[in-house]
């Protein structure tokens, strides 16, 4: 959820400064470098940048050749900071008064999905070449570590969390990597975090599977589910018990759903899922939304609603209308949702 489709950073930023856990926008629509798969690249030995086709590559060749130099820079932090010229946008946020909030938020995306998304001259995803995928996920640490140190001298209760829609793929059996595999290797990624072990993901979520790896928090579509299973239900129950947070993704980012939910609405069918885990478990409701966060459904890049965006949202009035795009100004709303749908839930659960 921290894609975002402004092209204003001042802008960006502001709106992801007016909630209660800010986070750094990435902005693929300023620069390719601000992509997040290209974000994560920096300096991993064998990826090659194709800025004027918009491509992310890895060699082969230049991987067994780079190798040997990348491992004597492992012990410099620097080799693992996300420079200004890889996101102008996370030093502006770095820049900003963080202190005063109860926490702040970075990403980065995971192994698994960088694993899968790019690929060799073979064509082949690089997280089906065992020495690559070992280095990959060891790369990934680090660079999530440096990041977490960077935010926490701005907010000792910093957190950063993984972007993982590739753990939506590996229950499928022509992945070739299966979610066995996913867990084991995400188990020993996550002994080595720094900070809040925290995952996000959108798409295809498998919350018993995901719940019962090592994290800390988890972070989803919850809108998506629309009705809570009950198969869900003692997954739920034992990680909040476990002391485990969970950040509902309950607010859509497309005009065509947003425009039919009002945050009574949402506040409902998120009350409703508590409910479902309440009646068939010994956690209380008021548990569970002591330890939740809520968040927008999903990455706010593309307003798939836009063409049908209704007269409302595009003159939706907010503080941030001033030359907003369609999708900026849904986004915008959607932000100015989770604030009322916070205030609902705080007062139902007296929280």
């Amino acid at each position: 959820m921290g894609i975002m489709p402004h092209t204003d950073i001042e802008q960006a930023l502001e709106c992801a400064l007016s909630l209660d856990i800010p986070f750094w926008p990435q902005l693929p629509n300023v620069s390719f470098y601000e992509d997040m798969y290209v974000q994560a690249s920096q300096n991993f030995p064998g990826i090659v940048v194709d800025t004027e086709n918009k491509k992310l590559q890895f060699d082969s060749a230049m991987f067994e050749k780079e190798l040997a130099d990348y491992a004597q820079k492992m012990a410099d932090p620097k080799t693992f900071a996300l420079t200004e010229s890889y996101s102008v946008v996370y030093h502006r946020f770095l820049a900003a008064d963080l202190h005063a909030y109860n926490s702040i938020r970075g990403q980065s995306i995971g192994p698994v999905s960088f694993g899968f998304r790019v690929s060799d001259e073979a064509n082949r995803p690089i997280i089906y070449n065992e020495e690559v995928k070992t280095v990959l996920f060891d790369f990934i640490q680090r660079k999530v570590n440096s990041q977490y140190s960077e935010l926490k001298e701005k907010n000792p209760n910093a957190f950063v969390w993984l972007d993982e829609p590739g753990l939506g793929w590996v229950f499928s059996g022509l992945s070739g990597y299966s979610d066995i595999q996913a867990r084991q290797d995400y188990w020993h990624f996550f002994n080595n975090i720094e900070g809040l072990r925290a995952l996000h993901l959108c798409a295809n979520v498998n919350l018993p599977y995901l719940l019962g790896t090592n994290i800390e928090l988890l972070s989803f579509d919850a809108y998506q589910i629309e009705i809570m299973p009950k198969e869900y239900v003692k997954a739920i129950a034992d990680f909040i018990d476990k002391g485990g947070i969970i950040s509902w993704g309950i607010v859509p980012t497309d005009s065509s759903t947003l425009d039919r939910e009002t945050p009574e609405s949402l506040s409902r069918i998120l009350t409703g899922y508590w409910e479902v885990v309440s009646q068939n478990s010994s956690t209380s409701a008021k548990r569970i939304a002591e330890q939740a966060l809520i968040a927008p459904a999903r990455c706010c890049l593309k307003n798939l609603g836009q063409v049908g965006a209704t007269d409302e949202i595009k003159t939706a009035e907010t503080k941030w209308n001033h030359n907003s795009t369609v999708e900026e100004r849904v986004v915008q709303k959607a932000f100015n949702y989770l604030g009322m749908v916070s205030e609902i839930l705080r007062d139902k659960f007296s929280l």
